[in-house]
């Protein structure tokens, strides 16, 4: 389906006015990347002011294993860590990254997911903020006694079979590198290939050269084009579910909400060698 609702980004100039503001946001500080190393040492080097670390390995998924890389967290350690960086139920939440937002929106997805009504990501992340030549701060805040708890459920997943049929009755897309999901290279999981049916979509087609998410026109005509556009199921996977949440934030932005994770992705799917993975550009 689709929405005009409130954009789930937030542009550098609103933040910076919303800080001013009678109800500024909690910010966290969700800087990662695949293969380490934490982005705990970056945020330590200099992050949004008040912002507190929150660390997606460990605190945003649990231990990786049959489920994939990147399962989703127990309640208890996310709650915990919410909690932490002073998340309140009635508080607006903005989360960030270095940049494009490719671990940004696995916050932004899970604290959804958990039943938070207001949260956004920070659009260019870390980099924007700088370019704007606002100030960064190198003072972690204390901790914070949020109330958060999450409920989960607020948003939609699937699970492997259920995904396999989406790829039958409506569009699942892949999320990572077309070299990827074409099975040419697999740098981490298994085997090589995609979710057969699965379109590829490489999150990379939703921001511009400037680091910022193309305009919610350009990315409703580019996921309609690969059959995205709102009118029949939709789900999303990409290599453990992190930065199909940006696929996800990248659809609500054009309007297109409704559309599912699944969050085992191709970590947990090629995990089972009794599950098929085709090959080439084309769906299979």
């Amino acid at each position: 389906m689709t929405s005009s609702g409130t954009s789930p980004l937030i542009s550098v100039g609103e933040l910076a006015a919303a800080l001013d503001g009678p109800r500024p946001p909690v910010l966290l500080d969700v800087r990662w990347q695949l293969g380490g190393p934490p982005g705990a040492g970056e945020y330590a080097a200099g992050h949004l002011p008040g912002a507190h670390y929150v660390d997606l390995d460990t605190e945003l998924a649990a231990p990786p294993g049959p489920a994939g890389r990147h399962p989703l967290p127990d309640l208890e350690v996310l709650a915990a860590a919410l909690r932490r960086a002073g998340v309140d139920a009635d508080r607006p939440v903005v989360v960030y990254d270095a940049g494009p937002a490719m671990s940004a929106a696995r916050g932004w997805w899970l604290l959804r997911w958990a039943g938070h009504g207001d949260v956004r990501v920070l659009d260019g992340g870390l980099a924007a903020w700088r370019a704007a030549g606002l100030a960064v701060s190198t003072e972690q805040p204390a901790d914070g006694a949020g109330d958060f708890e999450p409920v989960p459920g607020g948003l939609p997943t699937v699970d492997a079979e259920q995904a396999a049929a989406l790829a039958r009755s409506g569009v699942l897309l892949d999320a990572r590198a077309g070299e990827r999901y074409r099975g040419e290279v697999e740098p981490i999981d298994p085997r090589a290939g995609h979710v057969p049916g699965a379109v590829s979509a490489p999150t990379a087609d939703n921001v511009g050269a400037d680091g910022l998410f193309r305009s919610p026109a350009e990315l409703a005509a580019r996921f309609a084009a690969l059959g995205a556009d709102g009118s029949v199921p939709l789900g999303v996977y990409c290599g453990s579910g992190v930065t199909a949440a940006h696929e996800l934030l990248a659809l609500e932005s054009a309007g297109i909400t409704g559309a599912t994770l699944y969050p085992g992705s191709w970590s947990e799917w090629s995990g089972d060698p009794a599950r098929p993975a085709a090959t080439g550009a084309l769906p299979g």
